[in-house]
């Protein structure tokens, strides 16, 4: 065979680039060698284009080579995996076509869905019943196949001896959308990963979410029909020889020494803090509490583990609600270029299940597999939410475990299951009626559930009004921008930014210090006394959420000067940003306070103080006229106390509608 030529040489090949790496694989026992295609097709253009054109042939030699090296330890099924194929190989899935079939090809997509590892037969060997031959029978196609005749004559009825398994395991990859025109649906296809691809380590590589690139051949595989036979119809498949990820977290980003260099002398500059807010969003005016905040998010508090089994969240959620046309998808859209791992999705085109997780029916393993949503395929990553208002109601419920506990739990069909979603949520919505009402409050023209507000550390608005000077300077950055695109350069490129977070992720594990303690202690304390009494009900200016958001921030801001402990001054700077939130969204101008139930609960202590004398008047005329008691007689003593009509009628309404009262009758009400 002309294949057995290419020994030699690839042998040669080995001893001059390999070898020592080759050595060090059989001495830690790993069954696979990583070869550079670039360095392979310069060493011997002719052998790299049979390997493209002829890759079941050529990967035969490779292996068969590695056992011509005299090896201390076991070299056999030792597996050789390209990587680095040229441009002109990469296919897109959707243009794979019969002619490509048993070529070596590579291309990149996002992992879908994956199959549990099963073993497969490669190698089965039959004996003779009649002159006890054991005749080897290779199994390369999806059907197992049996010998047909023995050399003495013999057909069928031979006993199964032996049979050589290997780990196999497939998963979906799907077309990557920043890859598509404009409707295009994402293509998909199977993926056989065997062997050394689905060990542990590179497990991690292959999880739903993950984009990766895979090298493999494409092989076919018959349809069997109902009927029982064979269709005419082939479906493909792809045979990994090796793959690689694309898309890392910020954990997993290399950095090399060089670039440490660079980063730490970034951090050593006074105004490094500047620095990175200005490199957020440089190409949109304005906004600096903002990308302050943006800035921190993407740096993220730690992540704590307590000894009882109990987790705090280390990321920190934004909400952005504001006036149309304000720049809120646009600095959406930025933080996505500049977070490795970033999933964007727009309010009207998410679902709850599309969000955290769907069970679909499985057609390659038989029954039900789960498929990940945004929030579980942006783990350890950022999912940007836009248009968060637009959603439905039992879609937005679906967020609230994973915002708080980080978790996604599935129960449905026999599928029983808890998925990690420690995601980074930033979202951005609408005012109730659209744009703010600039003389109304702010905490009644938000409208999203206050179970799910809360769960947001800082909440911003966004407000577009007149203002003849801010105007003026907006105008003019936005019409210089598009007379000359690139006169906003970040001052910190993009991809210095991107390396520079992922350093501090992965090295800076920030420690309060005693000064940063007490400032947030002070200052919780101060808001917790500041609340006004109002008769029975006392206002709650901020609650342990807020104190948790904000050692988060504080340990964010200490990360951004790459620094082990939280200083005084990262807690005032945290402090700053938690109270100019709170100040714009939960002030009571009728108190002058800030009162942290407007936003949490909807209904502020002054609204609930006067629910509370309602009830009363309402309990005394009970005592003195029945059950059936005139609205006129509440409203009458209600004056007395003080209590506006208006806020009665509101307060009666709300009663009902919370089940404590009916009205039997116009203009009458009964307690329940």
């Amino acid at each position: 065979m002309e294949e057995f030529e290419h020994i030699p040489k690839f042998q040669k090949f080995l001893e001059h680039h390999y070898y020592a790496e080759l050595l060090e694989k059989v001495r830690k026992g790993e069954k696979f060698l990583v070869i550079d295609f670039a360095i392979f097709s310069e060493f011997d253009p002719e052998m790299a284009e049979s390997l493209l054109e002829e890759p079941e042939d050529m990967l035969k030699v490779s292996e068969l080579t590695v056992g011509q090296f005299d090896l201390q330890g076991d070299a056999k099924n030792f597996k050789i995996r390209f990587r680095n194929l040229p441009l002109s190989q990469k296919i897109m899935i959707r243009n794979i076509r019969s002619t490509h079939i048993g070529k070596l090809l590579w291309m990149d997509g996002i992992v879908r869905q994956k199959s549990d590892v099963r073993p497969q037969v490669t190698l089965s060997r039959f004996e003779c019943p009649s002159c006890g031959t054991v005749i080897e029978v290779p199994q390369l196609d999806s059907k197992f196949k049996e010998p047909t005749r023995c050399g003495c004559g013999r057909k069928g009825k031979f006993h199964l001896v032996g049979k050589e398994l290997v780990d196999a395991q497939s998963i979906t990859l799907e077309e990557a959308p920043e890859d598509l025109e404009g409707g295009e649906q994402p293509k998909r296809i199977k993926i056989l990963l065997k062997n050394d691809l689905v060990s542990p380590i590179s497990e991690k590589r292959t999880n739903p979410g993950t984009k990766i690139a895979v090298v493999g051949q494409i092989k076919e595989t018959p349809i069997v029909l109902k009927t029982g036979g064979q269709s005419t119809r082939f479906d493909i498949f792809i045979d990994a020889n090796s793959v690689e990820a694309v898309q890392e977290e910020f954990i997993e980003i290399d950095i090399n020494d060089k670039e440490i260099q660079e980063i730490k002398n970034l951090s050593q500059d006074p105004r490094v803090y500047a620095m990175i807010i200005n490199s957020m969003a440089p190409s949109i005016y304005g906004h600096e509490s903002i990308k302050e905040a943006l800035a921190c998010q993407l740096m993220g508090g730690l992540r704590k583990i307590r000894d009882d089994g109990l987790m705090t969240r280390g990321d920190i959620h934004i909400l952005l609600i504001g006036d149309p046309g304000s720049g809120k998808s646009q600095l959406l859209k930025r933080i996505t270029n500049v977070a490795p791992k970033a999933r964007y999705v727009s309010g009207k085109g998410a679902s709850g299940a599309g969000l955290t997780a769907a069970v679909v029916k499985d057609e390659f393993l038989q029954g039900y597999s789960l498929e990940a949503g945004a929030l579980v395929l942006a783990n350890r990553g950022i999912c940007m939410i836009d248009e968060l208002d637009k959603m439905s109601k039992e879609d937005r419920s679906a967020m609230h475990e994973a915002l708080e506990q980080q978790t996604v739990s599935i129960s449905k069909a026999n599928i029983q299951a808890t998925l990690r979603a420690e995601t980074t949520v930033l979202a951005a919505a609408n005012p109730k009626f659209g744009r703010f009402d600039p003389y109304g409050n702010i905490a009644d023209q938000i409208d999203l559930p206050s179970t799910l507000i809360n769960r947001f550390d800082l909440i911003f608005p966004i407000k577009d009004l007149p203002d003849q000077e801010k105007d003026e300077m907006m105008a003019k950055f936005i019409l210089n921008l598009h007379q000359n695109p690139n006169m906003e350069e970040p001052e910190i490129p993009t991809r210095l930014l991107r390396k520079y977070i992922a350093y501090a992720k992965q090295n800076i594990k920030p420690q309060l210090t005693e000064g940063a303690m007490e400032e947030i202690k002070d200052y919780y304390l101060r808001m917790r006394a500041s609340g006004s009494k109002e008769g029975a009900v006392r206002s709650i200016p901020i609650s342990p959420r807020q104190l948790e958001g904000l050692i988060r921030l504080s340990e964010a801001t200490a990360r951004l000067r790459l620094s082990d402990k939280v200083m005084k001054k990262d807690a005032k700077r945290a402090v700053k940003l938690l109270d100019y939130c709170l100040r714009q969204i939960a002030f009571d101008e009728e108190t002058g306070t800030i009162d942290i139930d407007r936003i949490a609960t909807g209904i502020p202590a002054t609204q609930r103080t006067k629910i509370v004398g309602i009830k009363e008047i309402i309990a005394e005329l009970e005592k003195e006229l029945g059950n059936r008691i005139p609205i006129d007689d509440i409203v009458r003593l209600a004056a007395d106390r003080g209590i506006d009509e208006s806020d009665v009628d509101n307060a009666i309404e709300k009663l009902k509608r919370s089940g404590d009262v009916f009205e039997p009758k116009r203009g009458f009400i009964s307690r329940i």
